[in-house]
């Protein structure tokens, strides 16, 4: 039952329960004091009549007692805060706000993607189905949760997703595809339901742990997408990067050109340079695709901006000049130490630690809890903890933990007793991503961006993301709307806040776009840029 029928439901209670107990008092009363019979529904007529203030019938003259007047003035004053206090004060309110916000429970969209249920990554992904203009709609059991997604304009329904009617109603026949991210435990119950309803919709699941995903499978999920591990890869390779010299994960889109970002560190070859003085473009013939300064995006950055410590500069140029530049985005060699710290050993620490194993390099596992594979157990927020696996001599620490605001914590104490420690972390949301970066981190990656970025790469057949788990999103997309225009006259980076960097024409890869280049028709463009700007690419070019 809905939260406010239910309070409705126990004001009308209270207020029947009142009047017979009311009725019971006044029989007694009569009996008691005035030495005359009543019947209990005589009794409670009267009562009623006295609660709301219509008048009192005959009994008037029967009130001769003190004890019998002082129950009648107590059913008067009752009657009063009820009419003039209570129902305009509680019960009102109540209908209003039932009435008014009653969630839906069924829906009309047709060719749309249906979302069970609603979490902060699920509206990472909403958000580039809405950029593509595919259709979406949240299915959530809890109608609170419900009420608030459509107040803010958003397609929501609620019901339990594990029931047959509950999928009918979100019109599962005629949607494209399902995608089940409520828990490990719950996704397979979905499937199988989804699954009995219908054979030709695509089912793609989320799960959290290793062991689930084969479970997932065998429930019927086309796709079985693991966030976690691809987040754990992604702070692996960063920190990887900051104890090797050795270039890490690019976008190879031909054998010339290669997309990557890169981390300045302090007291590096590029800190306190400008783009022009650093030689990047002029020398290196690298193109600077962006940067995230203070963890601010800015597409295309003038030569004239300063780089400096913390940067991350997303670059673009063939594999030899990119191995180049890994050097001089790095601290000096002496300074160097090979040693990475890693604060949590769930699914994300787990996944770090197993790829710096693989890649030879050394590391020390902080966790709460004892168990093989964990070197210091405690609290990674706690100083003597941090002395235990002693971070200062360490060259970075990830901090792969389930919880934003003991990542934050952390974070703040390590810029206070490691401050030569480069701090690479995990968020849950991304509204925690600008916290880290104020508290002192120095490379931040939420789970809710790389699970929306590989879901909607999943689900959407004219766009790809080629980089779901790094700070800048690149598409590989089409832009029918932008046919036969130049990206001069276009003026892409001043109006949506994005870079083209490359298109691919009949089988070829262009690089060399200039102002003149003009996009056809049947064309795909590789753009780069915030998640926010590459929507409105996207947007824009549909």
């Amino acid at each position: 039952m809905n939260t406010w029928w239910r309070r409705i439901a126990l004001s009308l209670v209270a207020v029947f329960g009142i009047v017979i107990a009311y009725g019971f008092i006044y029989q007694w009363g009569m009996q008691t004091f005035e030495g005359e019979e009543r019947t209990i529904y005589e009794s409670i007529q009267v009562v009623i009549e006295s609660l709301t203030t219509a008048g009192f019938g005959g009994d008037t003259d029967a009130w001769n007692s003190a004890p019998m007047n002082l129950i009648v003035i107590g059913m008067n004053l009752s009657g009063v805060l009820l009419v003039f206090l209570a129902l305009p004060l509680f019960v009102v309110p109540l209908f209003q706000r039932a009435l008014a916000t009653q969630p839906a429970e069924s829906t009309d969209l047709t060719d749309h993607v249906i979302i069970c249920s609603h979490r902060e990554r699920e509206d990472v992904l909403r958000d580039e189905l809405e950029a593509a203009g595919v259709p979406s709609i949240f299915v959530d059991d809890d109608p609170e949760t419900v009420t608030a997604l459509t107040a803010a304009g958003i397609e929501a329904m609620v019901g339990d997703p594990e029931q047959e009617q509950t999928l009918r109603a979100a019109n599962i026949d005629d949607a494209r595809a399902l995608v089940v991210d409520i828990s490990d435990e719950a996704n397979p119950e979905v499937i199988l339901t989804a699954r009995e309803l219908t054979d030709e919709i695509q089912i793609v699941s989320v799960a959290e742990d290793e062991a689930a995903e084969t479970y997932h499978r065998y429930a019927g999920a086309d796709v079985v997408v693991r966030p976690r591990q691809v987040l754990g890869h992604s702070l692996a390779a960063k920190a990887a990067m900051s104890v090797t010299t050795e270039l890490q994960e690019t976008i190879e889109l031909d054998e010339q050109f290669e997309i990557t970002e890169f981390l300045v560190e302090r007291d590096s070859d590029l800190a306190g340079r400008t783009i022009a003085e650093s030689g990047i473009r002029n020398r290196m013939g690298i193109n600077v695709i962006g940067a995230w300064f203070n963890g601010e995006f800015v597409p295309a950055p003038d030569p004239e901006m300063t780089i400096t410590e913390h940067t991350i500069l997303l670059v673009a140029g063939s594999h030899e000049m990119l191995t180049e530049l890994t050097a001089r985005t790095l601290s000096p060699a002496e300074e160097r130490t090979f040693r990475v710290v890693i604060g949590g050993y769930g699914e994300v620490g787990r996944t770090v630690s197993d790829t710096l194993e693989a890649e030879g390099i050394s590391q020390t596992v902080i966790d709460r809890r004892e168990d093989l594979g964990i070197d210091v157990v405690g609290d990674v927020t706690d100083e003597d903890t941090l002395e235990a696996a002693d971070i200062g001599s360490a060259r970075s620490i990830v901090l792969s933990l389930d919880d934003d605001t003991a990542a934050i914590y952390a974070t703040l104490i390590l810029e206070n007793v490691a401050p030569e420690t480069e701090v690479i972390a995990r968020a849950n949301e991304t509204e925690t991503v600008r916290k880290l970066y104020r508290a002192g981190a120095e490379y931040v990656l939420a789970l809710s961006t790389v699970t929306g970025r590989i879901l909607s790469s999943i689900l959407l057949e004219d766009e790809e993301v080629l980089t779901p788990e790094t700070q800048f999103e690149i598409v590989r997309t089409t832009a029918p709307e932008f046919a036969g225009q130049t990206l001069g006259d276009l003026d892409i980076r001043a109006r949506l806040g994005c870079t083209v960097v490359a298109a691919e024409r009949d089988g070829e890869l262009l690089t060399d776009l200039g102002p003149e280049f003009t996009i056809q028709r049947d064309d795909s463009v590789i753009v780069a840029g915030s998640d926010e700007t590459v929507n409105r690419f996207i947007a824009a070019s549909r």
